[in-house]
């Protein structure tokens, strides 16, 4: 039962990393892309290290758990930070974008 709950967090995982990875690519600008690289990105491959947390010997588990730890606070941080540079340097929001309140709050 562990080791199907394992491949089954694993699949969900892979599946997760693709989508985020196809949304990485279609895309229309930097600030959704970002969306779909953190949030799916971050979720499939916490979920394959908590794969291999489930299965894995006591020192890798451990140092699973610490990644996942890590990626949960990096990878929003970074995100946060790149989509704030990219705003401040001026790129500019896809033109189906319904409003931008970063711009409605500073007046």
């Amino acid at each position: 039962m562990k080791g199907f709950f394992s491949l089954f967090l694993m699949f969900i995982g892979g599946l997760f990393n693709l989508f985020g990875c196809i949304g990485l690519v279609r895309l229309p600008d930097v600030y959704n892309r970002l969306q779909a690289s953190t949030k799916c990105v971050t979720l499939g491959t916490c979920c394959i290290l908590l794969s291999v947390l489930i299965s894995g010997p006591v020192n890798i588990s451990l140092k699973a758990f610490l990644t996942i730890i890590f990626i949960l606070i990096t990878a929003p941080t970074a995100a946060h930070a790149i989509s704030r540079a990219s705003y401040k340097s001026g790129v500019n929001l896809w033109e189906g974008s319904v409003c931008d309140k970063l711009k409605e709050e500073k007046k």
